[in-house]
Formats: C-alpha cells, structure tokens, sequence
C-alpha cells in the first residue's frame, strides 16, 4: 500500500469514528421518540398501580410534548450553533438528554412527565438539526453522503432498540414500574454524546468565519486524505467567507430572494417528509393492523418489524446514495410510496376482515417503510446539511428542521382522527398528498452529488437568483 494510500485510510477511518461518535445525539434522538409507545400502557395505569393514570387526552399530551419541544430545540439550536459553535451545542443537548430522560423516569405526575417530555424534545430537536451539519461540515464530499446517513441510521436503529428494550423489559421484568426503566435507558447515549464531543475536532468552516484560520488548516489536514486537499479546500473556504461577509449581515442576508426561495425550498422537504405519513405509519402501525382485525399482541410485535426494516432500508440507502444521487433516490421512493399508500388503501376499504387482509396490510406497510428509509429519510438529512450556506447554515436549517418537528405534530396529532373518520380512505389522501410532493421535487430539487459544499452555495444562488439557470423547470421555484 502506497504511502498516500495509507493516509487515504486513516483520514476516512477518522472521519468515521468522528460520525459514530456525533451520531449518538441521533441514537438518543431515535430512542427517546419510540420508547414512548412501549411505556405508555403502563403509565396509564392508576398510580396506585405504578402508572401516572393518563386518559386517552393525556397521553396524547405527553407523547406530543416531546415534538413541539423538538421544534423549539432545532430552531434555537440552529442559531445558537452558528453563533457559538457546533461541538458546544452538542454537549449542552447532551446534558439536557440526560436531565430529561431522568426527569421522565421519576416524574411523580402528569404534568411533571409533560415539563420533562418537553425538555428532552428539546435536546431531540437540537440533536436533529446540529449533528447532520457537524458531519457534512467535517466530511470531504465523497464521504458526505454516507457520513450524514449514518445519522438517520442511527435515528432508526435508536427506535429500533426501543421497540425490543420496551418488549424485552415488559416481557421479563412483570412490574408496573418498568416503564420508568424504559425511559432510564436513555441516560447511556447521552453520557456517551457528551463524553464523545471531547474528541471531536472543531468545524473548519465555523473556526474560519471567526476567523481562525491556523486552527481550520489544522483541522483540515487531520481529516483529508491530503495536504494538497486540505489546502484547496481550506482557500475555497475562506474566499467563500470573504464573500459573505462583504455582503452584510446573516440577518440583512435572509431578506435576499434567493436565500428565501431556498429557505422555502428547506421547508418544502420537511413537508414531504413528514406527508409521506411515516410517523403515523411509525407510531400507529398496531391501529392500522387492528382495523383489519389482527390481535393486540400480533399487533405490537409487528411494530418491531418497522424498526428492524427501517434499518435494513438505511443501510442499503446509505450504501446506494452517492451511486444514485439525492434527486434520484428522493423521487424513487417517494413513486413506491404513493403505490404502497394506494395499495394500502385498497386492501382496508375493499377486502373483508381476514387473516390474508392482515398479511396484506403488513405488507403494504413494511414495503412503505422500507423504501422511506432506504431513498426519503436520508436524503432529507443530508440535504438540509448541504444546502444552506455556510454563515447561515445552521439558523437556516434550525428553521426548517423546525417546522419539519411541526410538521410531524400535525400528522401524529390528525392520522388518528383521520383513520377513525375515513377509515382506508385516508391512505389514499396521503396517496393524493405525495403525489404533489413528486410534483415539488422535480420542479424544484437540485442534485449536489459530488459538489463540496461551497460550490452548492454558488450553483443554489446561480438557480434561484436567475443566473445561470440550467432548466426551465427550476424556474419554478
């Protein structure tokens, strides 16, 4: 192995370990929004049995709490990161993980679960919108892709393992309390996060808009395969900071048209995401199975098999995106999706009741998941760290990641009303939904496979300014 090949290897292995250090804010995040499904049957019992005595109201309270806490936390964790640095926000969210997941697992009361819930929302959100930009921002861009999907494989293996620790824990251990345990577990990824970030290197892109230039060129030549690279990047860099500098201020910036259509743009994919239905599908797949008469404990074991697809359908995106590209991937699954959704709909409104409408069902919804998580979920993490540009990157994408918690309010707090109400009907309105989110991206997506982060910054304000535009399409937008 040659010389330059060995650094090739040292400087990716780098890179790597940075990634699944980082990433435990996305554990964390994946486990503390599944675990609620597992521990809410048994908070609802009476006190007097172990449990807090929710009512149907209140644990819609208390599983909501957390996502408009998520979109507190990823709006003022975006701001907050650009001013005062990435690594720094990580370890206040990874406090706050801790106080929260402790907080929830002695709340005495109701509202003592909802004020914590909300607090560890929080620290999910700021974990959702800081750890993808961290990665993208220390990745070389042939790495990027990858890299930044590990963290929404790491979102799905975290619900995965709260799946199989509420059902193993509730299986094993017959106390009423267990649920205070479920909720305990969540203290490992935050110590993990917050002993991590000590060996995590500063962005380069942060350090050189403070204007800590030796300290970015350290950094650089650490996790590059070479010096050469580092020092092209390291000038692309600082001549891309130079730029928006003497363009004024981040907030005088925003009022730009371009940054506003592109803010627009970042929005727009938190709807898509979010009207795909997958956290209704996530969150509710045991009341989808039992319209069609599958048992309650046939139900929840099936909610496992989300998670284990969910992952499987990571790993495989994660290894296809940087064949395919963003657009592509994102287009590809959002066209299964509609046809899982329309196939959905047509076995719950027009077959009878039987075991073969159960299987159909799951299967529709497995085909559904698999195909969100291997082409959408990880395209839209990856994209909300490489589009915005660098001096406003993070309040940008706080912004948007923040409507996206929205966003995921809305359905969680609709699917069930909706399902009771039109019953299969509502799959094909999600159906009717992604249709125009296919509609969205291929008027307005562009592709930034292989283009390091400043030349996306360059080519996005060339599309939406009206210079240099390629497509008649993108002049949608």
């Amino acid at each position: 192995m040659s010389d330059s090949q060995t650094v090739a290897s040292a400087s990716s292995k780098i890179l790597w370990r940075i990634a699944a250090i980082t990433t435990m804010g996305s554990l964390g995040f994946g486990y503390d929004t599944g675990v609620i499904s597992g521990a809410l049957p048994f908070m609802a019992l009476d006190p007097s049995q172990g449990g807090l005595g929710l009512t149907p109201m209140s644990e819609g309270l208390v599983a909501s709490a957390l996502i408009f806490g998520g979109a507190f936390g990823a709006f003022f964790a975006g701001h907050l990161s650009d001013r005062h640095g990435r690594l720094g926000v990580l370890k206040a969210l990874a406090l706050l993980f801790a106080v929260g997941a402790l907080g929830t697992a002695l709340a005495p009361n109701l509202w003592a679960m909802v004020a914590t819930r909300f607090i560890l929302g929080i620290a999910v959100g700021g974990a959702s919108s800081t750890v993808p930009v961290l990665i993208a921002e220390l990745a070389a861009p042939r790495h990027r892709g990858r890299l930044v999907c590990q963290s929404e494989l790491m979102i799905v293996s975290g619900q995965c393992l709260a799946y199989i620790a509420s059902a193993s824990l509730a299986h094993l251990f017959d106390s009423p309390y267990i649920w205070r345990y479920m909720l305990a577990i969540a203290l490992i990824p935050a110590a993990l996060l917050y002993i991590g970030m000590h060996f995590v290197p500063t962005s380069p892109r942060w350090l050189v808009s403070k204007g800590r230039i030796a300290e970015a060129k350290t950094t650089l030549a650490g996790i590059r395969d070479t010096q050469r690279e580092a020092d092209r990047e390291l000038k692309e860099i600082i001549a891309q900071c130079d730029v928006e500098r003497r363009t004024g201020s981040a907030l005088s910036q925003l009022n730009e048209p371009w940054l506003l259509k592109l803010l627009g743009i970042g929005i727009g994919l938190g709807f898509v995401i979010q009207f795909t239905g997958v956290n209704a599908f996530m969150y509710y797949t045991p009341m989808i199975l039992k319209e069609t008469g599958m048992g309650t404990h046939a139900a929840l074991i099936a909610t496992i098999g989300n998670g284990v697809v969910a992952v499987i359908a990571t790993l495989i995106g994660m290894w296809v995106i940087n064949r395919m590209g963003r657009r592509t991937m994102l287009l590809l699954g959002l066209t299964v999706v509609v046809v899982a959704q329309i196939f959905l709909g047509a076995v719950v409104n027009f077959m009878p009741h039987s075991l073969l409408q159960s299987y159909l069902a799951l299967s529709g919804v497995l085909v559904f998941l698999f195909f969100m998580q291997m082409c959408i979920g990880p395209v839209y993490w990856l994209l909300m760290s490489e589009l915005f540009p660098n001096h406003l990157r993070g309040g940008m994408n706080g912004i948007s990641v923040g409507i996206f918690w929205i966003f995921n309010a809305i359905v969680a707090f609709l699917f069930p009303v909706l399902l009771s109400q039109l019953g299969g009907m509502t799959f094909f309105l999600f159906a009717v939904i992604n249709i125009g989110s296919i509609i969205f991206c291929l008027l307005c997506l562009p592709e930034t496979k292989g283009m390091s982060l400043e030349e996306i910054e360059r080519h996005m304000e060339q599309r939406l300014s009206g210079r240099g535009w390629r497509t008649n399409e993108a002049k949608a937008c």
